[in-house]
């Protein structure tokens, strides 16, 4: 067959691919024979931010001479050309910031152990919302039960649950799961999991630890620029065990097979990975057709969730000290006195202003003042939940502690004694007081805060060079 004449008959960029097929299965290597004037083109003169390895076209050359290997690449290939099957495809590889349309068609006859597809794309520098809607039915109605699901949620983690049962599902899984990434904290956290009744793998959450996040910063670069990682049978986890071998290491000790992996992201933002193991081989494209799609969808909708997330946590927190702020302390108090948090249980109320805080501002700046200010919310740390300590003004911070007792919180006022001692410049005015009855948590506010001044004249008494504030 003449391929230079095939492809010069095509319009769009188009290129014929030649798989060698092994005896027993799977293949050997993949070349791009020829290709006709717009698709050469895009090698030599590529456009946008689109960069090959090397912009000279050379007949019959491996496509790893052009590109970074690609396993999705290479299966669309083989089973184009080896299977006879008419793919198409509509990615955005990571490598590019430009979407590609993709169909592979057989051609035939072979060649001995050679088989023939072409390749033809098409490049949009923007995604193209009707070829991502050209899928089966079936994906486009399993798609669009995702999107409802969470479009109608008041519990979006819980609706997630159920999102990712029916995502193992579609893709005779035996195990589906959301991980998502913070990139401040270097933390990983399961978003959500499914595991197949039958399937004997132990759930994410009791492998994740403090060291995972290093591990999930690896697999960008596993993907190696493409818009995912399929590894289907043992050929394909070679390259993983090439390019991965800490991570291929944990796969196989904890029995994973198979894996498709997709990251999760919204514009340009990750916010971690998607990904589904121990499938079927036969069912990896569709498994690749659904993946492309609810991630899609999912990377739009977990980033609206964990920005509402940050927007409330900016909302009740102190942005110098990191501590609930005094909006949550006045919701806090209200739920107590009115009874609608612990009725009838005690309640002890602490209040420990910073001593000598403004001579501090006034002779070494605000800085220096801010910088005191966190000392002191460490010292409160060392002694007290997070989420009993609230800043209630500049210098000024409140602890409410539920089931306290007189003797508990005395305890907890020496304890604040040493370990500001220890903190070195950090001095606190403490006063505290108990109620029997969290229902009058103003009251023992008010008496702690009278006790704390009478503590901080004290301070001042005994210590006249200090200055005030």
């Amino acid at each position: 067959m003449d391929f230079q004449q095939v492809v010069d008959h095509m319009g769009a960029m188009t290129c014929v691919v030649s798989v060698q097929k092994r005896l027993g299965g799977g293949y050997g290597d993949i070349r791009i024979v020829t290709g006709n004037r717009a698709y050469i083109d895009s090698i030599e003169h590529p456009m946008g931010d689109v960069r090959m390895l090397t912009t000279s076209f050379t007949p019959n050359s491996l496509y790893t001479d052009y590109l970074t290997r690609d396993l999705n690449f290479e299966e669309y290939c083989y089973r184009a050309a080896v299977e006879k099957k008419c793919l198409h495809s509509y990615a955005h590889p990571d490598r590019f910031d430009v979407w590609f349309n993709m169909t592979f068609l057989p051609l035939a006859p072979d060649e001995g152990d050679l088989c023939f597809c072409t390749y033809t794309m098409e490049i949009n520098p923007v995604a193209d919302s009707s070829r991502m809607s050209n899928v089966s039915s079936e994906m486009a109605s399993a798609v669009l039960e995702t999107a409802i699901k969470l479009r109608g949620a008041t519990d979006f983690e819980a609706a997630m649950a159920d999102v990712i049962k029916d995502i193992r599902e579609i893709c005779l899984a035996k195990q589906c799961c959301i991980l998502l990434m913070d990139p401040l904290t270097r933390t990983c956290s399961v978003l959500c999991e499914d595991i197949a009744a039958d399937s004997p793998k132990k759930p994410m959450a009791e492998i994740v630890d403090d060291g995972f996040y290093d591990l999930a910063e690896s697999w960008e670069a596993t993907i190696s620029g493409s818009n995912c990682l399929i590894a289907k049978n043992e050929q394909d986890m070679e390259v993983v065990r090439e390019r991965n071998p800490a991570w291929y290491s944990s796969l196989v000790e904890n029995g994973v097979r198979s894996i498709v992996l997709f990251p999760l992201k919204s514009g340009h933002e990750k916010h971690g990975y998607i990904w589904a193991t121990d499938f079927d081989p036969e069912n990896a494209p569709r498994i690749k057709e659904a993946l492309e799609l609810v991630t899609f969808i999912l990377g739009a909708e977990i980033g609206n969730h964990l920005l509402l997330k940050r927007l409330q946590v900016l909302s009740a927190r102190d942005m110098l000290t990191g501590c609930l702020n005094r909006n949550e302390m006045n919701n806090y108090v209200d739920a107590l006195s009115n009874g609608r948090i612990s009725p009838g249980k005690s309640v002890g109320a602490l209040f420990a202003d910073l001593n000598g805080l403004k001579r501090v501002n006034d002779s070494q700046g605000h800085a220096a003042g801010d910088a005191l200010i966190r000392a002191g919310y460490r010292v409160l740390r060392e002694i007290f939940n997070d989420d009993e300590i609230f800043r209630a003004g500049g210098d000024e911070f409140t602890v409410i502690v539920l089931g306290a007792t007189p003797g508990d919180m005395e305890e907890k006022a020496r304890l604040i004694g040493q370990c500001a001692a220890r903190e070195g410049a950090v001095s606190l005015a403490v006063g505290y007081h108990v109620e029997a009855d969290c229902r009058n948590v103003r009251a023992a506010l008010r008496r702690a805060d009278e006790n704390m001044y009478e503590n901080k004249r004290q301070y001042y008494r005994a210590h006249p060079g200090k200055g005030r504030g």
